[in-house]
C-alpha cells in the first residue's frame, strides 16, 4: 500500500481569523447547493445543426472564394448523387419485376382467389412489393377488369393493398441510416408512419367497403355523371431525366405480365427483356387442323387430309426492324439471372448514393442554412392559422409527386431528411399522405389516356384508390388526438433504434409473412380463414387492450396481469433475442470477450447517464475535498482498477476499435 501522503496540520485561515476585506476565506471542504432544472430527453427532438467552420465574417478574400466554389460543388455532388439514387430506385423496380413479374402475374390469374376482399388485399401487397410500382399493379388490374376476368368490386381490395405495398421502398431506405441510432430511430419513423397509415385505413375502410360498397358506388355515380372524353397522357417529367440513362442499362416489356394476368398461356415462354426497339406486325396464314369441316374459316379454306381436317386462318407475326441497345439487350440469361444482378447493382448504388447524400446534406445544412431550412419546413403559421400548415404540407406533397410522378421517389427522398433532422416527424406526415393523393391523381390522368373501351373501368379503378386516400387522410389526420400513426410510427422507431435487427423483421412480417399467410388460408376457403383468423385477430385485439390498461389505468386490471412478468421473458421482452441474433451474427465472439465486457459496461454507463437526464433533480450536491485525502484516493482507485477485466476504456474498448472491431455496437 502506498504511504499516507503528509497532511499540513498548520492552522486554517478561518481558525487564524485571516480575512479578506472582511470576508473569510473558504475552507478546503464546502458543500454547494444548486438549482439544477434538468428535462426529460426526447431522442425525438430535431437535433441542432451546428455549424463549427469559421463565420463568413472571418474569412479573407481567399477563404470566402475557397467556401463559395465548395458550396456550389456540393451542390452539384449532390443533384448527382440525387439523380443516381432516382434511377437506381427505377433500376429496382425492373429487377423486381424481372424476378417475380411472372409471379405476379400468376397470382392475379387465380380470380376465385381475388374474389375474396382478404385475399384481394393481400394480392395486391404482395404484387406491388414483388413488382415495386404501384403503377403496374394497377395497370395490371385495370387489364384484368378491361377484359372481364375481375369485376371492379373485386379490384377495390387490390388497389387497397397496392397503396400498402408501394410503401416498402422509403422503409428499405430507411434502412440504410441504421449506422446512426438517433438517425436511424427518425427515418424508420418517418418511413413506417406511410406505412401505419396504409394498414389502418385498410384495417377501417376494408369492412365498410364489403359492408356498403361505399367506394364503387361513389365512383360509378361519378363516371356515369359525367361525360368523359379520352385524352392525353399525364407528362412524365421524371422519366424525362432519368430514362437517357436507365434505358441504356434494361428495357422492359411490361405487357408480358399482364399477358400473364390476362391468362394468355403464350406469355409465359416470352422474357420480359425487350430485345426488340421497334418491330412491324405482319399478318400470315397458318395452317392448323379443326375437328371438323364445320369448325372451318370458310369452304374455300378447308381441305381433308387423310383423317385431319385443315384449314388457315390469320395470324399476325411480329417482325424485328431494329435491336435495342442497352447492356442486357444481347445477354443469353434468363430473366430471374439478369434481375438478380440488377437488383444487387441497384441496391449497391442506391446504399452508396443514400449515404453520400446524408453525408452531403450533414456537411451543407450548418449555421444559418440549417436555421432557415427548419423554420421553413417546421414552423407553423401563427395563431389562429396554424392548422392550416398540416393542410399545406399535404398539398405540397401532392404537388410534388405531380411532379416526379412517383410517390416512392419523393418518399424515399425525403426519409434521409427525416433522419438527419431537418423534417420532424410531424412534419413528414402530411407530406407523406398527399404524396398518396399526388400517385393517385397521376393515376386519373393516366386512365384518361386509355382507349375508349377501357376508359370507364380504368377511370373508375383510379377514382377509387384517390377515394380510399382521401377517407383515410379524414379517419387519420384532421383531429390531433386522431394522428395514431405518428404514435405508432414512434414507438416503432424507438424499438428499432434499440434493436436494429428488429427493422428487418418488421419488413419481412408486414410485408411477406403476413400477407403469405393470409393469402395461404384463403386459398383454403372462408371457412379455414374465419376459423383460424378470427381466435389470432381477438387474441392480438386482447393483448393491445391490456397493454393500454397497464399504462393507463393498472388499479383496474387484476394483479397478475398489471405486468408481463409472470410470462418467460422471451415472450414480452427482445433482449433475449437481442443476445441470440447478436452472437448468431457473430458480433460477440469468445476471442473478443474483454471489448465485450468493456462494450457492456460502457452500455450501462451509457443507459444510467441517461436515466438520469430523465430524471428531474431539485438539488444538485457538489463537494470539494480535501485536496491531500483526494490525492490519496485517486492512488487508491488506480491501484484497484485492474478489475476491470484489462479493459482499456481509452484505447481498446468500444468505441476505441478493440478486438479488431468485432464484439461492439
Amino acid at each position: 500500500m502506498a504511504p499516507l501522503p503528509k497532511i499540513d496540520n498548520r492552522p486554517s485561515a478561518m481558525e487564524l481569523g485571516e480575512t479578506k476585506n472582511g470576508v473569510i476565506l473558504p475552507a478546503y471542504s464546502t458543500t454547494d447547493l444548486e438549482d439544477n432544472q434538468s428535462e426529460p430527453f426526447d431522442p425525438w427532438d430535431l437535433p441542432e445543426l451546428r455549424d463549427t467552420g469559421l463565420k463568413w465574417s472571418e474569412l479573407d478574400t481567399k477563404g470566402k472564394v475557397l467556401r463559395v466554389v465548395t458550396s456550389i460543388g456540393k451542390i452539384i455532388l449532390l443533384l448527382g448523387f440525387l439523380y443516381m439514387f432516382v434511377c437506381s430506385l427505377d433500376i429496382l423496380s425492373s429487377a423486381f419485376q424481372l424476378v417475380g413479374g411472372k409471379a405476379a402475374g400468376d397470382i392475379f390469374q387465380d380470380n376465385v382467389v381475388l374474389s375474396n376482399p382478404v385475399a384481394g388485399v393481400v394480392i395486391g401487397v404482395l404484387v406491388t412489393v414483388l413488382v415495386q410500382s404501384s403503377s403496374t399493379s394497377s395497370s395490371i388490374v385495370v387489364s384484368m377488369v378491361s377484359s372481364g376476368l375481375l369485376s371492379v368490386e373485386s379490384a377495390v381490395p387490390v388497389i387497397m393493398g397496392a397503396n400498402i405495398g408501394t410503401s416498402v421502398t422509403n422503409t428499405i431506405v430507411a434502412m440504410m441510416q441504421a449506422g446512426d441510432r438517433n438517425e436511424f430511430r427518425r427515418a424508420f419513423g418517418g418511413a413506417t408512419v406511410h406505412d401505419f397509415f396504409n394498414w389502418l385505413s385498410v384495417l377501417v375502410l376494408l369492412p365498410l367497403e364489403v359492408a356498403t360498397g361505399v367506394l364503387y358506388k361513389l365512383t360509378k355515380l361519378l363516371i356515369d355523371s359525367f361525360n368523359i372524353q379520352t385524352g392525353q397522357d399525364a407528362p412524365d417529367i421524371l422519366k424525362v431525366i432519368t430514362e437517357p440513362l436507365t434505358k441504356n442499362i434494361i428495357q422492359l416489356d411490361k405487357s408480358v405480365i399482364s399477358d400473364i394476368a390476362t391468362g394468355d398461356a403464350a406469355a409465359r415462354n416470352k422474357s420480359l427483356i425487350k430485345r426488340w426497339c421497334k418491330t412491324e406486325k405482319e399478318l400470315i396464314l397458318v395452317n392448323i387442323t379443326v375437328p371438323g369441316p364445320e369448325n372451318c374459316t370458310t369452304q374455300d379454306l378447308c381441305w381433308i387430309d387423310g383423317n385431319l381436317t385443315w384449314t388457315q386462318i390469320n395470324k399476325t407475326n411480329i417482325i424485328g426492324i431494329e435491336r435495342c441497345k442497352h447492356i442486357f439487350a444481347n445477354v443469353d440469361l434468363p430473366d430471374f439471372a439478369v434481375g438478380l444482378i440488377l437488383l444487387a447493382l441497384s441496391l449497391l448504388v442506391l446504399c452508396t448514393c443514400l449515404i453520400l447524400i446524408v453525408k452531403l446534406l450533414n456537411s451543407m445544412l450548418k449555421g444559418q442554412v440549417a436555421v432557415v431550412i427548419k423554420k421553413v419546413l417546421n414552423t407553423d403559421f401563427p395563431f389562429p392559422f396554424a392548422w392550416l400548415t398540416g393542410y399545406i404540407a399535404i398539398v405540397v406533397g401532392a404537388g410534388m409527386t405531380f411532379i416526379v410522378q412517383s410517390s416512392s421517389v419523393f418518399t424515399s427522398a425525403i426519409t434521409p431528411l427525416v433522419g438527419i433532422g431537418v423534417i420532424s416527424i410531424e412534419r413528414a406526415y402530411p407530406l407523406t399522405l398527399g404524396s398518396n393523393i399526388g400517385t393517385t391523381t397521376t393515376a386519373i390522368l393516366a386512365a384518361l389516356a386509355s382507349p375508349g373501351d377501357t376508359l370507364a373501368n380504368s377511370l373508375q379503378i383510379s377514382l377509387c384508390h384517390f377515394f380510399f386516400n382521401i377517407f383515410g387522410i379524414i379517419l387519420w389526420y384532421p383531429v390531433p388526438f386522431t394522428r395514431v400513426p405518428i404514435h405508432l410510427a414512434k414507438a416503432l422507431g424507438n424499438r428499432t433504434a434499440e434493436y436494429r435487427w428488429f427493422a428487418v423483421v418488421y419488413l419481412i412480417l408486414c410485408f411477406f409473412l403476413i400477407p403469405l399467410t393470409i393469402l395461404g388460408l384463403s386459398i383454403a376457403g372462408w371457412k379455414v380463414l374465419v376459423g383460424v383468423g378470427v381466435p389470432i385477430l381477438v387474441f392480438l385485439i386482447s393483448v393491445i387492450v391490456v397493454n393500454v390498461m397497464q399504462s393507463r389505468c393498472p388499479r383496474f386490471l387484476p394483479s397478475i396481469l398489471r405486468s408481463w412478468d409472470f410470462l418467460p421473458r422471451p415472450l414480452h421482452s427482445l433482449k433475449p433475442w437481442d443476445r441470440v441474433i447478436t452472437k448468431g451474427l457473430g458480433f460477440c465472439r469468445t476471442r473478443c470477450c474483454c471489448c465485450c465486457k468493456c462494450c457492456q459496461k460502457n452500455k450501462g454507463d451509457d443507459k444510467d447517464n441517461e436515466q438520469s437526464r430523465k430524471r428531474p433533480q431539485r438539488k444538485n450536491l457538489k463537494m470539494y475535498d480535501n485536496p491531500g485525502f483526494s490525492s490519496y484516493e485517486m492512488s487508491s482507485h488506480h491501484d484497484t482498477s485492474g478489475d476491470t477485466s484489462g479493459c482499456d476504456f481509452s484505447s481498446g474498448g468500444c468505441d476505441g476499435g478493440g478486438c479488431d472491431g468485432g464484439g461492439c455496437d
